[in-house]
């Protein structure tokens, strides 16, 4: 039996956009891996960064439990995990020098470190997993029995889909492709965790607990620009029936007022959202819920099955209301099925959020325009919005990684800075982000405000009247402010 110490290196505290949504969830990913682990018969302890107060908590940890094995495995459901925000990989490479100065074997595995590696064995790892790396790290669980001391490496350099160090400390990697990997990991292990902490913070910050789950992994469509899917190109879903039941063991034992699946796709075919709400009336065990999907999964017959599961919020990746861009995305939605969506879910009493996303490749005025009238129109809910983030291994890093500047990641996940030439420069898409926001916040208030409107208006107004001083390159067509959308936003 060996000694493991799990973690992760997403701290909250370092995110001050996410540290003030006071909306943490637990790691996941990393507590089912622990969970398996621990089943395995070995000698578990767990760091959850989440809430602690740095890398510091995790250097006194180790100091306490000298493990044999340091385990940083990064929480594939947290979309902040899939892109390497810079404070995060920081304190990563702090917490892995804690733990070589401590003498333990040292494995990382997360979509940064796959996208990195030389960076993580810099920092000291021994072993990166890559993708996943479930297949990998049950057979080096299964070996750690029978050796516990010596050179670990001899245990992983045959496995499938490893990076190690050699005995020269030169980095290998494995010969042995990893295999798609079907089989899910286990339930996570909740008891690792201080659960009433995340409880306090929520229930201060929002007056509820919200818990996370996930009914599936992966996504089987190929957007040009999202982040590599650590499972690959394939979406894996779980039985309704399991799904359902692990529901209605969270609402009896940890007392969540509400779960958020962190699926990228959430049920995808109508039935298995209607088996999923048959099984929770048949166990009592439903709780409202928050989901992601796409716009053309939504019809009105899954937007009814939805409410009948409890689902209290949806959101959609529109990403713009241009079709153009959509289309040189690779999204393979339309504009009309956003709005069809927003149609079906509303007409459910079901929220609506959309993300949107700026600045993709070519993207012009028109299409920004076109995105503001896309929220004008259909009236979500909420939004989140982003500038597009060019992550290795994405067509997108492709196509503009001979444009990547000197800053190659963003430090939290408020940066919102271009890493590659767009048309406009950040400034302006940070602005744009903002108007966008508050043209949501007053149609959720509401009819009147009408000062506010105006307020609104006259911030468009300024900021298209000067887009021309915020482009990288000379405007092409000044006509585009007289068009018909930007009629009450003229050039001075």
């Amino acid at each position: 039996m060996a000694s493991i110490l799990v973690a992760h290196s997403y701290f909250l505290r370092f995110d001050q956009k996410q540290l003030e949504r006071a909306k943490p969830y637990p790691p996941l990913a990393t507590l089912q891996v622990a969970a398996e682990l621990r089943a395995a018969g070995h000698d578990l302890a767990m760091f959850d960064a989440m809430l602690a107060d740095g890398p510091q908590a995790y250097a006194r940890l180790i100091k306490r439990r000298s493990p044999s094995v340091a385990l940083f495995y990064e929480d594939n459901f947290n979309y902040l995990s899939k892109m390497c925000l810079g404070r995060m990989r920081s304190a990563c490479g702090e917490m892995i020098a804690a733990a070589r100065a401590r003498g333990a074997f040292v494995i990382v595995a997360g979509s940064d470190a796959t996208d990195s590696p030389d960076t993580y064995f810099a920092a000291g790892a021994h072993v990166v997993l890559l993708g996943e790396g479930l297949s990998a790290l049950r057979t080096f669980a299964h070996r750690l029995h029978a050796q516990t001391d010596g050179d670990l490496t001899m245990l992983v350099r045959d496995l499938p889909g490893v990076i190690y160090v050699d005995a020269h400390g030169k980095p290998q990697l494995s010969n042995v492709r990893a295999l798609p990997e079907q089989s899910g990991p286990m339930l996570p292990a909740w008891d690792l965790i201080d659960v009433e902490r995340y409880r306090s913070t929520w229930l201060r910050a929002h007056g509820f607990f919200s818990l996370n789950m996930a009914a599936s992994r992966g996504c089987s469509f190929r957007c040009n620009w999202c982040a590599k899917p650590i499972w690959g190109n394939r979406y894996l879903q779980r039985a309704p029936t399991e799904v359902a039941r692990e529901m209605a063991y969270l609402k009896r034992t940890l007392r969540p007022d509400h779960i958020w699946f962190a699926d990228d796709i959430f049920g995808f075919r109508v039935d298995w959202i209607e088996a999923f709400a048959d099984s929770m009336d048949a166990l009592d065990g439903a709780l409202p819920f928050t989901i992601q999907t796409r716009a053309d999964l939504v019809s009105d017959a899954a937007a009814r099955a939805l409410r009948r599961a409890h689902c209290q919020e949806v959101w959609l990746g529109a990403e713009s209301g241009s079709q153009r861009i959509l289309d040189a995305m690779n999204k393979g939605t339309t504009v009309e099925q956003v709005l069809a969506a927003r149609e079906h879910l509303g007409g459910q009493g079901i929220r609506v959020g959309f993300f949107i996303q700026l600045g993709y490749l070519g993207e012009t005025l028109e299409d920004l325009l076109a995105t503001r009238e896309l929220i004008e129109t259909a009236r979500p809910d909420d939004i989140g919005v982003s500038v597009s983030y060019p992550l290795p291994g994405t067509k997108f890093h492709e196509l503009v990684k001979e444009q990547l500047q000197r800053k190659t990641h963003w430090d939290e996940s408020n940066d919102l800075a271009m890493m590659f030439e767009g048309t406009y420069r950040t400034e302006f898409y940070r602005e744009f982000r903002n108007l966008l926001h508050e043209q949501v916040d007053l149609d959720r208030a509401g009819a009147g405000f009408e000062p506010q409107r105006s307020a609104l208006e006259e911030k468009w107004r300024r900021l298209l009247a000067d887009e021309g001083a915020y482009r990288n390159h000379e405007p092409a067509a000044r006509a585009l402010l007289s068009r018909p959308h930007a009629a009450a936003a003229p050039a001075p």
